[in-house]
């Protein structure tokens, strides 16, 4: 790296960081210095201006030159987007609004090197899967959610909860008279076991007699061993048709306010 007047190296000019963005503060300066003044850009970005047109002035390959500039460029298109976009994206924005011409690998390099990345969509996890029909309970409620007292009906659900280490599966029995959550439990496999932990829950702060529990026909409400607690809790199974969001409504709309 070459040196200024007293020995003191370039990068010892710029704020505290690595080559690469000292490389690209000097780069933004240079793709903008004809539109704002360089004193002012340098002021801004806390760089030496002496130490820019060092920068500038010093030997560099056509190639290091390029991706100076092209790595200001991802850095506005990627402000631009409020930070959602990633390479692909970024990579399809130089070609369309500024007519540049460069592989999307050298894109999504530049991108990495800097520490860019873009906002995906959240992946939709599907935690109904259809249990054996012989098992399927008839629907009770027909979109009926009323009740005239506590402990009538309930309605249950099931959804995850996306965190750093994986998904987690909540379950919910609601109390369709108090709109109140009764019932809960989650775990990190979507399991019989998980429904049947929340209707315990549900049952032993209630202790109903003949309540209705309505919910979808995911396999985990199908399941024999759950079929087998709601007999021993004296609870009634129901089910709404398949595929049909509204048959177990108010239930699914508990998700809503998460």
């Amino acid at each position: 790296m070459p040196s200024l007047a007293g020995g003191v190296h370039l990068i010892s000019l710029v704020r505290a960081g690595d080559h690469t963005e000292c490389e690209e503060l000097f780069g933004f300066v240079r793709s903008n210095q004809d539109t704002y003044p360089v004193g002012v850009m340098c002021r801004l970005l806390k760089v030496s201006k002496s130490g820019f047109y060092d920068w500038r002035d010093r030997p560099m390959s056509a190639h290091e030159r390029r991706d100076v500039e092209l790595a200001a460029l991802v850095h506005t298109v990627y402000e631009r987007s409020r930070r959602t976009y990633g390479a692909r994206r970024v990579h399809a924005e130089f070609r369309e609004l500024y007519g540049v011409r460069v592989g999307r690998k050298r894109v999504a390099r530049l991108m990495r090197t800097a520490g860019l990345k873009g906002v995906q969509k959240k992946r939709f996890w599907c935690t109904t899967k259809s249990g054996d029909m012989e098992r399927w309970a008839p629907d009770l409620v027909e979109r009926q959610f009323v009740a005239d007292r506590p402990n009538a009906l309930w309605v249950a659900d099931v959804t995850y909860v996306p965190t750093a280490e994986g998904f987690l599966y909540l379950a919910i029995v609601l109390d369709v008279f108090s709109r109140l959550i009764v019932g809960w439990a989650m775990a990190a496999r979507l399991s019989s076991h998980l429904v049947q932990v929340a209707l315990d829950m549900a049952y032993a702060q209630r202790t109903p007699r003949e309540v209705i529990h309505h919910s979808d026909h995911g396999s985990e409400y199908t399941a024999i061993a759950f079929g087998t607690r709601c007999t021993q809790l004296g609870v009634r199974p129901s089910m709404g048709s398949v595929g049909d969001c509204f048959d177990n409504a108010m239930a699914e709309s508990v998700w809503r306010s998460r």
